[in-house]
């Protein structure tokens, strides 16, 4: 039996697990297939507090296990949870044959991007290929150069607007004749001196792998199907995101969009079970405040099982 099980080991798991850690409710951290979550997928982490020369995801996923595991919080390297009873406590997590038991659940599983599904695409990630703007778009190999955003929405109109500050030109190729975002953003962006859309379009390609980097991408025009290609020097897919939640479908209640709905703080609605990060937030999914919620869950988490067991 333990007294609190985390899901996931992005931001808001480690944290979560650093905090009831220090609070000597020894959680146990179930990591999943993916150890240290989105963060890994990124280059060089800027925009962390603490960090002024930046730091590499995984080596500060590292660092946050590390400081964790320094209070006593135990890690299940490549555990997959694959089943959940949120019925009644205790808890059940089902790790294929064997089953955990916890007082307390705080889900942390974060979210995926949603990707063009392009072979090139996963080869070239972290080489020029990024799926957050505000992550990577300061990087020196994106300064002064043309990016392409793929996207129409909101966050793709975000993101073309922020990387011309430091693009030479930036292309927000859409498959649609309009984009899809709010007024405000699709006018804000289309007024952009630097940004030029590429309407009824899709990147059918990514080059260049023999050279290890991005140069350019394929379009494909969806009314004409003529194909053309365009260099640049990154990128950014904007496309949105995709919960890491199936496991929990029927088990607490969830968006249309499969995010967890918290009332209070970081409560579902079953009593015991908090989610924190990306697997909520469906708005800022930023390390830094995946991190915030991941301690409010943690003490969350901490007095509900203090108001439990007197």
């Amino acid at each position: 039996m333990e007294n609190i099980a985390i899901i996931g080991s992005g931001c808001a798991g480690w944290t979560a697990a650093l905090y009831t850690a220090r609070a000597d409710l020894k959680p146990v951290l179930l990591t999943g297939e993916h150890p240290g979550g989105l963060l890994t997928s990124t280059s060089i982490v800027e925009n962390y507090p603490g960090f002024p020369e930046g730091v590499d995801g995984t080596e500060l996923m590292m660092a946050m296990q590390k400081q964790a595991e320094r209070f006593g919080a135990q890690t299940r390297y490549g555990v997959t949870v694959t089943k959940v009873d949120f019925g009644k406590p205790p808890f059940k997590l089902w790790l294929h044959d064997e089953v955990v038991e916890a007082k307390a659940v705080i889900i942390a599983t974060g979210a995926s991007h949603r990707r063009l599904g392009l072979k090139n695409e996963e080869l070239l990630e972290r080489k020029g290929v990024t799926y957050c703007a505000t992550c990577d778009g300061a990087l020196p190999m994106f300064r002064g150069k043309p990016l392409v955003v793929v996207g129409g929405g909101d966050s793709a109109c975000e993101e073309a607007t922020y990387l011309t500050h430091f693009a030479s030109k930036v292309y927000l190729v859409h498959r649609r004749d309009q984009l899809r975002a709010s007024r405000i953003m699709a006018d804000r962006a289309l007024a952009n001196p630097k940004i030029e859309p590429v309407w009824d379009t899709v990147v059918s390609d990514v080059y260049d792998i023999t050279k290890d980097a991005v140069t350019g991408v394929q379009l494909k025009n969806l009314k004409t199907s003529a194909t053309s290609e365009l260099p640049c020097a990154g990128v950014f897919v904007a496309i949105g995101h995709v919960p890491s939640t199936k496991l929990f479908k029927g088990q607490i209640e969830m968006d249309a969009d499969g995010y967890i709905l918290c009332r209070k703080g970081t409560y579902t609605n079953v009593p015991g079970v908090f989610a924190a990060g990306d697997c909520v937030d469906r708005v800022y999914r930023q390390a830094i405040t995946a991190a915030g919620t991941g301690c409010a869950a943690a003490i969350d988490a901490e007095r509900f099982l203090a108001a439990q067991h007197g």
